[in-house]
C-alpha cells in the first residue's frame, strides 16, 4: 500500500489550510458584533444574519438568484444530454468541432464574454431580461454538466439498449428506462455543480443585469463599493453554507468520487 510521505502530508495540509482559511475569515466576520469587519471577532453575535432579514434588496436578489440558476441549470442540462450522447456514443465527422464548442466558454475570458453577451442582447432588447440572463447562463455553465454526463456516458454498456430495440421498444422508452437511470448521477452531478456556479456567477453577470433582475453577486459587490459592514460576511457565509449542504446531499445522493472521478463509493 502507497503511503503519503511527512513532506507529502505537510504540503497536503497547507494547501488546505490556504484554501479554507478566506472562508474561516468571512466565517468569523460575520460574527462580529460591531459595525465594521473584525477579525477575530471580539464576541459572537448573531446580529448581522438578523440583518439580512431586515434587507429586502438581498432577499430579493437571493430569491432572483435561486430562480437563474434553476432555469439555467435546466436548459443547460437539457442541451447537454444529447449532446453527450451524441458525442460520447458515436463517431462522426466533426465531432471534435463540437465537443470545442460546447466546451469553449471555458476557454473564453469572463469579462470578453460579459461583453459580447450584452452587445447581442442589445441587439434584440433582451438585455436585462430574465430570459438573458437565463440563456447567458445556461451557456456559461454547460460545459460544467457536459463534462460530468460525458464521464457517465463514455465506456456506457450499450447492450441492454439494443436489446430493447430489439424487442420493439422505441428510442424514448430506452433512453427513458435505461440510458438515463444508467447516466443519472453524472446529469445530478452536473446539474448540482452549474447550478451553484450559476448561482455564484459575477463577472459575466454584472454587465447584463438591470435593477429588476439584480442577482445576489451583483448585489453583493454593489454594497461593498459603497460600505464596509459586515452585512456582506453573513451573506457570504450563507451562500458557502448552501452550496456546502448541495455538495453533501449529492454526495449522500451518489458519492462525489463516483461523479469526479469515477470511482464509487466504498461500502
Amino acid at each position: 500500500m502507497n503511503r503519503n510521505g511527512a513532506f507529502s502530508k505537510a504540503f497536503n495540509i497547507l494547501f488546505c489550510a490556504f484554501m479554507l482559511a478566506p472562508i474561516v475569515v468571512v466565517l468569523g466576520v460575520s460574527f462580529t458584533p460591531e459595525g465594521f469587519l473584525e477579525f477575530p471577532p471580539s464576541g459572537i453575535s448573531l446580529r448581522w444574519y438578523e440583518a439580512i432579514l431586515d434587507n429586502p434588496d438581498f432577499i430579493q436578489a437571493a430569491w432572483i438568484s435561486l430562480q437563474l440558476a434553476f432555469a439555467a441549470a435546466t436548459v443547460a442540462t437539457l442541451l447537454a444530454i444529447p449532446a453527450a450522447l451524441a458525442i460520447g456514443q458515436s463517431r462522426f465527422r466533426g465531432r471534435d468541432a463540437l465537443q470545442a464548442i460546447f466546451l469553449s466558454p471555458l476557454m473564453v475570458p469572463t469579462v470578453v464574454l460579459g461583453i459580447a453577451f450584452l452587445r447581442f442582447l442589445s441587439l434584440f432588447g433582451l438585455n436585462g431580461t430574465f430570459a438573458g440572463l437565463t440563456a447567458c447562463h445556461a451557456i456559461i455553465i454547460t460545459p460544467f454538466i457536459l463534462r460530468l454526463v460525458l464521464a457517465a456516458v463514455t465506456g456506457l454498456d450499450m447492450s441492454a439498449a439494443r436489446a430493447a430495440e430489439s424487442l420493439g421498444a422505441g428510442r424514448w422508452t430506452v433512453f427513458r428506462r435505461i440510458t438515463l437511470p444508467a447516466i443519472l448521477p453524472g446529469v445530478v452531478g452536473g446539474w448540482v455543480l452549474a447550478f451553484i456556479t450559476s448561482f455564484d456567477e459575477l463577472t459575466v453577470t454584472v454587465f447584463i443585469v438591470n435593477p429588476s433582475t439584480t442577482t445576489l453577486p451583483v448585489r453583493m459587490f454593489s454594497h461593498i463599493t459603497q460600505t464596509t459592514d459586515p452585512l456582506v460576511a453573513s451573506v457570504s457565509s450563507v451562500t458557502v453554507i448552501f452550496s456546502l449542504a448541495l455538495m453533501i446531499l449529492v454526495d449522500r445522493l451518489y458519492g462525489l468520487d463516483r461523479l469526479l472521478i469515477g470511482e464509487g463509493k466504498k461500502a
